[in-house]
């Protein structure tokens, strides 16, 4: 899916001329007010891509930080796609671009814009840059659904405008705005003051979710965590698949156990997932049979009996289909890659 980049939108604070009482004196043209947000959102942008350069300088992959759930990247030379489970995650690029495969569907986003996942999602991930010399900076945040019901409990949130019909999807990209942006950075900025982050952090981890449930598709977040909604029903039922993804697949059970038909739970769950629950299962089974194998250097027959295949033959013959060759293929194709797995 290709996505328009667009200049930071039309709310941006205006910026006014100090006072002048003479008579010459006239308000700033909208064409002034636009290059002056223009260009504090891109200072913005600037001084994100400097603070992950000097934090990952030196590294490759994954960086840990000491804030809690915020994890920052630096990718350099990017393989193939990546396979894993989306969690529900925030998540900004500084520089470079990524591409999410969700079933049939792609989304892509870049320094413009950012991505929610509201829910775990079975996806495959594409980094892209242009050269060496301008690796992939970015970074995520791990979402709380604790910490959205409260925050969707403070009788003080404004009501945020209805989700859009086909709008359902657990996974979105929506274009970052000079607030979002502004709370993200000052987030980062606590690796400089470490005595700030058990005070400062939490606060501007409730404003970054206050910004993503007012902006873009924030009423899926709303509707993740409302009881008796139905995107809270699917969360739900992936919830109890995932606990369960080795044993067999009862959808009746599932049904039950959130409060819907066997109808309903299949039609909202692709709506959501853009799969269905037994395929849902099915990629889960895969892809931790994959890391067992790929990691922990278990057989195929026991990889495939783990997760829960009776069949060895079955087992290969759908890891193939996933992930574009064999078990064993894979692995010598994984080791000589020797890529960290994001």
């Amino acid at each position: 899916m290709d996505l328009d980049l667009h200049a930071v939108q039309d709310s941006a604070p205006l910026l006014l001329l100090e006072h002048d009482s003479s008579p010459t004196s006239v308000a700033p043209t909208r064409s002034e007010a636009d290059l002056a947000a223009d260009a504090r959102f891109h200072a913005m942008q600037q001084e994100l891509l400097q603070l992950l350069e000097r934090y990952t300088a030196g590294s490759e992959g994954m960086l840990a930080t000491a804030i809690p759930d915020l994890e920052i990247y630096r990718i350099t030379c990017p393989t193939g796609p990546k396979h894993a489970v989306q969690k529900p995650v925030f998540a900004v690029i500084a520089q470079g671009s990524k591409r999410i495969f969700v079933g049939d569907e792609i989304y892509e986003y870049d320094p413009m814009h950012y991505l929610v996942a509201s829910v775990d999602l079975p996806v495959v991930g594409k980094v892209m840059v242009t050269s060496p010399d301008e690796p992939y900076l970015g970074l995520r945040l791990e979402l709380d659904t604790q910490e959205i019901g409260e925050l969707i409990g403070d009788e003080n949130l404004p009501a945020a405008a209805h989700l859009s019909e086909g709008a359902a999807r657990g996974l979105y990209v929506n274009r970052l705005d000079v607030e979002l942006l502004d709370a993200v950075l000052r987030l980062l900025r606590l690796h400089e003051s470490p005595r700030d982050v058990a005070i400062l952090a939490p606060m501007i981890r409730r404003e970054i979710l206050y910004r993503l449930l007012m902006n873009g598709q924030g009423a899926l977040l709303r509707q993740t965590v409302l009881q008796d909604s139905q995107m809270n029903r699917v969360a739900k039922a992936i919830r109890l698949i995932k606990d369960g993804y080795d044993q067999a697949l009862r959808i009746e059970d599932v049904a039950r156990e959130v409060h819907m038909s066997v109808s309903s739970l299949h039609h909202h769950f692709k709506m959501v997932t853009a799969m269905s629950p037994l395929q849902y299962q099915k990629n889960l089974r895969l892809q931790e049979a994959r890391k067992l194998i790929l990691t922990a250097d278990a057989s195929v027959a026991t990889a495939a009996h783990r997760v829960g295949y009776e069949s060895s033959s079955q087992f290969s013959r759908e890891y193939s289909r996933l992930f574009g060759a064999p078990p064993l293929r894979d692995k010598r194709r994984w080791q000589e890659e020797e890529a960290p797995m994001l």
